[in-house]
C-alpha cells in the first residue's frame, strides 16, 4: 500500500503553451524510495479523459493550461495537479505501513474498547447522557459476549447511581445473558432490593453460589440479604446475615466493611427494640469508624445522633452533632461537601435546635436555627432553610413572641416562593434528562438489534438455510425487545411522572400553609385591636392550636377526613368568634358516613369556608348563615357542601376595594392546580363545582366537593 503523492515538473526546453491550446504532457508515477514504476494507475482530465500508466509507471495525455488532473490508484491516496506548463510530471508515492494482522488490528478494538467503558465510568456520576454515550460507542466496538456483558453491566450501573431501578434491572439481566458472573447477579439483587422488588432480590442473593465468590463477594452477599431482611422487617434473620457477613470481614480483614456491618447490626438491634445491644455496637462501629477516615467517623456520628434521637436521648445526640459541625470544617479543607450529604453543617445545626425544641429548651434553639439558616443560605440549600425557618416560628409562638413569629411567617414564605421555583426549574431539567436518558436507552436497544441483523447476514453468506430460521428468529427477538424496552418507557415515564406531580403537590402545599397562617395572623392582630385581653388570650389560644396542627399536617400527602373537620370545626369557631354578629353556622355530618374511611389533601376545604366568610357573609347587611354539610352519595363517595347566603359572587367583587382588587389571592389558584393534578394521579379522585345558592339578592354560593374512596 502507499500512501501521500508528491509532484514533480522537470522543464522540457519547449516553448510554453498558450492558454486554450493543446498541447501533450508527459509523466510517470514511482515509488519514492525503491524508484519502482507503478503500473495501472488511472489518469483523468477534468474527470473526463482516461487512460492508464504502462508496466513501466509512464503515460501521456493531451491537456491544455489550467485542467486539473487526477491519479488515482487503489495504494495511493488520489492525487490532483494543475497543469501549468507543457513540463514532465514525475509523480513519487510513499510507502504505506504493512497492513495489521487480525491479531493486531483485534488488540486495537479491544483497547478501543476498554477506553470507552473507562470514559463512560469517568462520567458515570457526573454526565449520565455523555456516559451513555461512550458505552453505546463501546458496544459498537464489541467483538464478544464478554464485552458486551461488560457494557451492559456498566449501564447497570449508571441508572442504579441515578436511581433508574427499573432500566438498572433490565441491563443487569441482559449483561447476564451475555456472561453469567456473580458480580453481576450481585447487582441485579441489589437493584431488585432498591425498586423494592424484594422477593426478587431474596431469590437472587440465594441462587448466587457461595463458593464462586471472592471474600470480598461473600461479605457483600450477606450483607445484602441483609438488607433485604431489614426492609421486609424480618430482624432476627437480617442480624443473621449481618454477623455472618461480619465473619467474612473480620477473617479477611476488610475494615471498612466491619465497620459498616457493625452500624447496619446496631440497627437492627434497634429496629427488634434492643436499645442497649444496639448502643454497645454503635460505640464499636464509632470508634472503627474513626480509626478509618475522618469522613467515615462523621457519618457514623450522623448514624448514631438519629438513633439517640429516635431513643429520645436528646443531649447525646446534641453532644453528636456539635462534634460533626467541628469536624466537618476539617474535611472541607480537602473537599466539597454537597447539599445531599446528611452530615453538611446546616442539616445538623437544623437538628441540634430541634433537639433543643423536644426538650422545650426554646431559647437555646434559637442561636443553632439562626446558624443552620445562614449556612443554608450560603451553600444555596433552601430546603433546610425554609424548615429552620418554620422552626422558628414554631419557637416564636410557644414563646408567646408573636410579632417574631408574625416576621419569620414572611421570611418563610419568601423562602417557600424561591422553593417553588427551584423545585420547577428542576423538575423541567429531570424531565430533560429523564427523556434524553430513554433516547439513549432505545438506540442502544436498537444498535443491539442491528448488530443481532448483521451478525445474522454473515451467516447468511455461509450456511444459508440454517441462517433464514436465525433471521427470523432474531427479527422476533428484536421486536420483542422494542416490546419491552417500549414497556419499561411508558413504566419509567409513568414514574417519573407521578414523582413530578407529588413534587408539585409539595410545593403547592407549602404555599398554601403560609398563605392561610399569615392571613390568621392578619386576623389575630385585627381582632386583637378591638376586644378585651382576656378574650384576646383566649382567641390566640385557639389559634396557637390550629397553626400548631396546620403545620404538623403540612408535611402529609393525605390526613384522615376526621382530622381535616376538627381543623374546619376550629378554624370556622375562630372565624365565628371574630363575626358573631354577622352570621351562625352549623356543621352536620350524616350519620351513615365513617369518616375514618376516607382521606383528603390537608388544606383542601379551608379557602372556600375563608371565601364564604370574608367574600359573601361578611359583606351581608343582616346576620347571615354558613352551613357545612357532609352527605354519602355512594358507598364509595361523598358530598361535602360549603353554603352560605351571603352577597354572592358578582356583588362580592363589586363591594372590594382597589386595593384588594389588585390583590390577586393565591388560595383558590393553588386549590386549583392541587385539584388537577389530584384527579391526574388519582383518576378523578377530587370533584369540585361552585354555583350560586339563591334566587334572590344576596344570591349566596354553593360550593360542592365530591370525595372518592382510594
Amino acid at each position: 500500500m502507499l500512501n501521500l503523492v508528491v509532484v514533480f515538473g522537470y522543464a522540457q526546453n519547449e516553448p510554453i503553451a498558450q492558454e486554450d491550446e493543446y498541447f501533450t504532457v508527459r509523466g510517470s508515477v514511482r515509488e519514492k524510495y525503491s524508484y519502482e514504476p507503478i503500473p495501472k494507475a488511472a489518469i483523468q482530465v477534468n474527470g473526463g479523459t482516461y487512460i492508464t500508466t504502462g508496466y513501466d509507471g509512464n503515460f501521456k495525455i493531451k491537456v491544455k493550461v489550467g485542467d486539473q488532473v487526477i491519479i488515482s490508484h487503489e495504494d495511493f491516496q488520489t492525487v490532483y495537479h494543475t497543469i501549468k506548463s507543457n513540463d514532465r510530471l514525475l509523480i513519487e508515492v510513499y510507502p504505506q505501513d504493512p497492513k495489521p494482522t487480525q491479531k493486531e488490528l483485534r488488540k486495537k478494538t479491544i483497547q478501543a474498547f476498554n477506553q470507552l467503558i473507562d470514559s463512560a465510568d469517568t462520567y458515570l456520576k457526573n454526565d449520565a447522557e455523555r456516559s451513555i454515550q461512550f458505552i453505546a460507542d463501546a458496544l459498537d466496538k464489541s467483538v464478544s459476549q464478554p464485552q458486551n456483558a461488560e457494557a451492559y453491566q456498566t449501564l447497570g450501573d449508571l441508572y442504579m447511581y441515578w436511581g433508574q431501578y427499573d432500566l438498572s434491572v433490565t441491563n443487569y439481566k441482559i449483561a447476564l445473558q451475555n456472561q453469567d458472573k456473580s458480580e453481576t447477579k450481585i447487582k441485579l439483587a441489589k437493584a431488585y432490593t432498591a425498586n423494592k422488588n424484594y422477593k426478587k432480590g431474596i431469590d437472587t442473593y440465594k441462587s448466587i453460589k457461595e463458593n464462586e465468590l471472592t471474600n470480598y463477594q461473600k461479605t457483600e452477599l450477606y450483607e445484602g440479604l441483609g438488607d433485604v431482611y431489614l426492609k421486609t422487617k424480618e430482624i432476627t434473620k437480617a442480624i443473621d446475615s449481618y454477623e455472618k457477613s461480619l465473619d467474612f470481614a473480620t477473617t479477611y480483614a476488610i475494615g471498612p466493611k466491619i465497620t459498616d456491618l457493625n452500624s447496619k447490626i446496631a440497627q437492627a438491634y434497634n429496629a427488634a427494640g434492643n436499645t442497649q445491644k444496639a448502643k454497645t455496637l454503635f460505640n464499636s462501629s464509632l470508634n472503627l469508624a474513626e480509626q478509618e477516615s475522618k469522613k467515615r467517623s462523621v457519618e457514623e456520628k450522623v448514624t448514631v445522633a438519629e438513633f439517640n434521637n429516635e431513643n429520645r436521648n436528646y443531649d447525646d445526640e446534641i453532644s453528636l452533632r456539635k462534634e460533626v459541625v467541628e469536624d466537618v470544617k476539617t474535611i472541607e479543607a480537602d473537599s466539597i461537601i454537597s447539599n445531599n450529604s446528611p452530615i453538611t453543617p446546616q442539616k445538623q445545626n437544623y437538628k441540634i435546635g430541634n433537639a433543643l425544641i423536644l426538650q422545650k429548651k426554646y431559647d437555646e434553639a434559637i442561636p443553632y436555627l439562626d446558624e443552620s439558616i445562614v449556612e443554608a443560605d450560603k451553600r444555596g440549600d433552601l430546603e433546610v432553610k425554609k424548615d429552620a425557618q418554620r422552626r422558628k416560628v414554631d419557637v416564636f409562638e410557644r414563646l408567646g413572641e408573636y410579632d417574631k413569629a408574625k416576621i419569620e411567617f414572611e421570611a418563610f414564605m419568601a423562602s417557600v416562593d424561591k422553593l417553588y421555583l427551584k423545585k420547577q426549574q428542576e423538575i423541567s431539567q429531570s424531565a430533560r434528562v429523564s427523556r434524553n436518558l430513554i433516547e439513549n436507552q432505545l438506540r442502544i436497544k436498537s444498535l443491539e438489534n442491528d448488530r443481532e441483523l448483521s451478525r445474522s447476514r454473515y451467516e447468511l453468506t455461509t450456511e444459508r438455510n440454517r441462517t433464514q430460521s436465525i433471521i427470523i428468529y432474531s427479527l422476533i427477538s428484536g421486536l420483542t425487545l422494542l416490546l419491552i424496552a417500549a414497556y419499561f418507557t411508558y413504566k419509567y415515564i409513568k414514574g417519573q411522572r407521578l414523582a413530578n406531580n407529588m413534587l408539585a403537590l409539595k410545593s403547592l402545599r407549602s404555599q398554601m400553609n403560609p398563605h392561610f397562617i399569615f392571613n390568621a395572623l392578619n386576623s389575630v392582630n385585627s381582632f386583637i385591636a378591638v376586644n378585651d385581653e382576656r378574650t384576646a388570650n383566649k382567641y390566640l389560644s385557639d389559634f396557637s392550636f390550629l397553626m400548631r396542627a396546620v403545620l404538623e399536617n403540612s408535611e402529609e400527602d393525605f390526613i384522615p377526613l376526621k382530622k381535616e373537620i376538627e381543623l374546619l370545626e376550629l378554624y370556622t369557631k375562630l372565624e365565628h368568634f371574630r363575626f358573631k354578629d354577622k352570621f351562625d353556622y352549623t356543621i352536620d355530618i350524616n350519620d351513615s358516613i365513617d369518616v375514618d374511611d376516607f382521606e383528603i389533601p390537608p388544606m383542601l376545604l379551608q379557602p372556600y369556608i375563608e371565601n364564604a366568610v370574608w367574600h359573601g357573609l361578611r359583606y351581608k347587611k343582616e346576620r347571615g348563615m354558613l352551613k357545612i354539610e357532609i352527605k354519602p352519595i355512594s358507598k364509595d363517595e361523598i358530598s361535602i357542601s360549603i353554603i352560605d347566603d351571603g352577597v354572592g359572587r358578582e356583588r362580592s367583587k363589586i363591594l372590594k376595594t382597589d386595593n384588594q382588587k389588585k390583590h390577586n389571592s393565591k388560595g383558590l389558584s393553588n386549590i386549583k392546580k392541587r385539584i388537577q393534578i389530584l384527579n391526574d394521579m388519582y383518576k378523578d379522585k377530587v370533584d369540585v363545582s361552585i354555583e350560586d345558592y339563591q334566587n334572590t339578592k344576596d344570591t349566596g354560593t354553593r360550593v360542592e366537593v365530591t370525595l372518592k374512596k382510594d
